[in-house]
C-alpha cells in the first residue's frame, strides 16, 4: 500500500505533467510565429482566436490544478480536446495526439479524483 506522501508526490507529478502539456500550448497561442499563424488559419483560426483559445486553455488549466476546483477544470479540459479531435477530423489532420492527451486527463482525473472514479464507473447509482 502506498504511503500518503507517495500518493501526494503522485498526485502532484501527474498534475504537473498535464499542466505542463497545457501551459506549452498556450504559451505557443501567445507568442505565436508566422508558422503557428499559418496552420491555426488552415484551421479557419485568426490571430485574435487563436490567442483566444490560449486564455480558455488557461483558465481550465488554473480550475483542474486546483484542488477544489479541479473536476470542473478535468471536465473543461476534456471538452477542450474534444473540440481539438472535432477539428482535427473536420480537416483531415490526424487525431492521435488530442486522443491521446484527451485519455491522460481522465487518466490524471481518476487517480486525484477518487470520488469522480466512483461516480463514473458505478454510474448505475
Amino acid at each position: 500500500m502506498k504511503s500518503e506522501k507517495t500518493k501526494k508526490i503522485t498526485y502532484w507529478a501527474l498534475t504537473g505533467l498535464v499542466s505542463f502539456i497545457f501551459l506549452g500550448s498556450a504559451i505557443g497561442k501567445f507568442t505565436a510565429n508566422e508558422e503557428a499563424l499559418k496552420m491555426a488559419a488552415g484551421f479557419g483560426l485568426d490571430a485574435k482566436t487563436y490567442t483566444l483559445l490560449g486564455i480558455v486553455e488557461i483558465i481550465c488549466l488554473i480550475l483542474f490544478i486546483i484542488p477544489r476546483t479541479g473536476i470542473i477544470g478535468t471536465l473543461l479540459l476534456a471538452a477542450y480536446m474534444g473540440g481539438a479531435i472535432a477539428s482535427h477530423l473536420e480537416h483531415g489532420v490526424s487525431i492521435v495526439a488530442p486522443c491521446i492527451i484527451q485519455s491522460f486527463i481522465f487518466l490524471v482525473a481518476f487517480y486525484r479524483f477518487p470520488e469522480l472514479r466512483i461516480k463514473l464507473l458505478n454510474s448505475n447509482s
